[in-house]
Formats: structure tokens, sequence, C-alpha cells
């Protein structure tokens, strides 16, 4: 693969920008999902609905950004001087510890038999949680070797440990993956995505082909009778979520990987109004289902990726008004960590039985009120967390 000689290499911030708002949005309807009496559209759809709010923007967004970083992550290695076999590495690796600390989260929530498991199925959550930040954090290069070995090769022993404590409702011992989880999902589809990448030498005709080819595999699999082999379903469900990925990735060459000659960039434009009609000429044979995760969905969820961060560039990198987004960015360069510390939180709680957050706020306008408050607390916490270089790095 060469390096990308046009491709701007300068750091994007309206894409750190698009990150840090995602994520504070995540952390606001992950916490809202507890809540009652909340109104439908600040809580997922049900998956036999033929819609979607802005809670099921979520996810596609993560994997819209994936994508728009990917040129970027590739050609910076390259540049670096980085070769096959380590750029290779490197991704294999991240999509691996993805696709881990995704099974063990959705192992967490069910599947257990509490009663015959050694340690309670609390103290398992708290412990599948925070392993992977000591294992995976990213240590300052004047720590201790020894103590950072310690904690790094004591986690991974931990979650080995953990896979044999584990109970499931059968009987059986060690965990099983039910689904891959939010960081599963994303881990296959950034997989899927960057090995295609690398074969076609990030050519945008190709990944645009890409594209297609998901959307086509994902819709066959929807279909009743056409295939259903394991493995088709297996592969067409992930491109599912490489099609928002391809989708990042096509944004962001288009963007940073040509001259612009006009203020307005028409190819950005027409492709945001292709994944629109893609979504309404496909909605009528499969609806719009996040669950399901059906090609309206993505195509519709590409489009309105594309319209947010549109904006952001405009005001952004071409108005220069940035000033605001600082209170998102602390987020934006840790985001695994911030996604990861929620969790860890509620399982500490439920291990030590502790109730720190009154009823009165789990249901209503209060119940709101308190999710935005944890968000921002959250967005603070990662401001502290990277002053004292606690971030993890895949």
């Amino acid at each position: 693969m060469k390096i990308k000689e046009n491709l701007y290499n300068n750091r994007i911030i309206s894409i750190d920008a698009l990150r840090g708002i995602t994520i504070f949005v995540m952390i606001f309807v992950n916490e809202l999902a507890s809540v009652k009496n909340v109104p439908q559209w600040m809580k997922h759809m049900p998956a036999d609905a033929d819609a979607m709010t802005f809670v099921d923007l979520v996810f596609p967004a993560f994997l819209f950004i994936v994508g728009m970083s990917v040129p970027f992550a590739f050609n910076t290695r390259l540049i670096k001087g980085d070769g096959f076999q380590t750029i290779w590495s490197h991704t294999l690796k991240r999509a691996l510890a993805l696709i881990i600390i995704g099974v063990f989260m959705v192992n967490a929530e069910y599947g257990y038999d509490g009663y015959k498991m050694i340690i309670t199925p609390a103290l398992w959550g708290l412990l599948a949680y925070a392993m992977p930040i000591l294992i995976w954090n990213k240590y300052p290069k004047d720590f201790s070797s020894w103590f950072k070995n310690t904690l790094q090769y004591g986690g991974i022993m931990v979650l080995i440990a953990l896979y044999f404590l584990y109970v499931q409702e059968t009987g059986k011992i060690g965990m099983t993956p039910k689904w891959w989880g939010i960081l599963g999902l994303i881990g296959w589809a950034y997989l899927f995505t960057v090995i295609f990448y690398w074969l076609v030498s990030g050519r945008l005709w190709a990944m645009i082909l890409f594209l297609i080819s998901c959307v086509l595999a994902n819709s066959i699999n929807l279909s009743e009778g056409i295939i259903k082999h394991p493995w088709f379903s297996f592969t067409a469900g992930h491109l599912t979520h490489s099609a928002v990925v391809t989708a990042g990735i096509i944004i962001s060459l288009l963007f940073f990987d040509r001259k612009i000659s006009s203020k307005i960039n028409w190819a950005v434009i027409c492709f945001t109004a292709l994944f629109f009609v893609t979504g309404y000429l496909l909605r009528p044979y499969f609806g719009i289902s996040k669950i399901k995760g059906t090609p309206s969905w993505t195509m519709y969820s590409a489009a309105i990726c594309t319209i947010l961060f549109y904006f952001l560039y405009w005001l952004m990198e071409i108005k220069k008004q940035t000033k605001w987004s600082d209170f998102f960015m602390p987020a934006a360069g840790n985001p695994l960590l911030i996604y990861i510390l929620p969790g860890v939180i509620y399982y500490f709680n439920l291990t030590f039985n502790l109730h720190l957050v009154p009823d009165y706020f789990r249901e209503g306008i209060p119940g709101i009120l308190w999710s935005l408050l944890f968000a921002v607390t959250m967005l603070l916490a990662m401001k502290i967390a990277n002053k004292y270089r606690i971030q993890m790095h895949l």
C-alpha cells in the first residue's frame, strides 16, 4: 500500500468534535436507559418498529467516525515507515481487543447462574470491566516497567480466571459469545473494512463498490429463503456495520484526499443524497431497525452522520469556531475509557450494595436531568484521567 500524498495530514479537529459529542450523547442515553417514564424518542425503538430515534444513531455514529479515521491512521503509519507486519499486528490486536472486551461485557449482563459461581456475578462484572483498563492503559514512558508488566499481565490472568469462573445457565463452565457487544461489533466491522481498504490501497472507487456489496449482502441476509448458510449470515451480519464504517471512509476521502475547487463539496452532498435515497428505496422491504440492522437504518445513519460532520467541518475548519468544543475534547481523546468507566461504577455499586442515586432520580424529568448530569460528570472525569495519564489505547 502506498502513502496517500494528497491526504491532509494535520489534525482534523472536527472529527474529534464529532467523536466527543457522540460519546457525550452515548453516556447520556446509556444512563437514561434505566430511567422510567421518559418519552420513546429518548430511547431505542423496539425491534419490530419501522422507525429510529437519535438514540439509534449513537452506535452508527461511532462506526462512521471509525471509518473517517481509517485513511489517516494508515497514512500516518506508512509515513512513519511501518511495514506490513507492524501495521497488521497493530490492526489485529486492536480488533481482537475490542471483540474480547465486548464479549466479557455481554456475559456480565446475563446468561449466568449466579448460585453456582464462586464469586458473585456483580464482582465478576466489576473485574471484567476493570481489568481492560489495566491491560490496555497507555502507560507513560517514565512508568516503572516492572509495575507496568505486573498490572498488564496480572489483568490478563484475571480475565483468564474469569472465563473459568463463569457458570452458564445450563451449568457449563466458560463464556459464550451470545452476541458480540457494541465494542465487539465495532471490532468486527473495523477488521472487515480495513482488510478490504488495505487490499485496494484505499482507492475511492473500490470503497464505493465495497459499500454497495455490504448493503447487498445485508439485504440478501434479511431476505427469507435466499441464502441461509451460517457463514454467510455471520459475514453479512458484520458487513451490515461495515457499511457505515465504509461510508465514513468514503466521506473522509471526499473531504481530505483531493483538492476541492469550490467552497461547497458537491461530491459529499451527492453521496449524502444517495445514502438517503438508498435507505428510502429499501425501507418498504426491510423497514428501519437498529436491532435488526436493516440497510435503511445503516444508510439513513450514514446520511445523518455526514450532515452532522459537514456542519462541524464548516463551523470548525472553515469558520474557525472551535473554542466551544473544548468541553468535549477530553472524551474524544479517551473514548474507550469513558465507555468502560460507567460499567465499572455500576458493578462497583452492585458489588458493595451501594445506592448512591435516590429512586427519585430514576423516573421522568428528574431522571433525565440526572442522566445529563452524569454525562457531564463523566466528561469531567476524563479531563482528570487525561491529566494523570490514565488513557486506554488499543
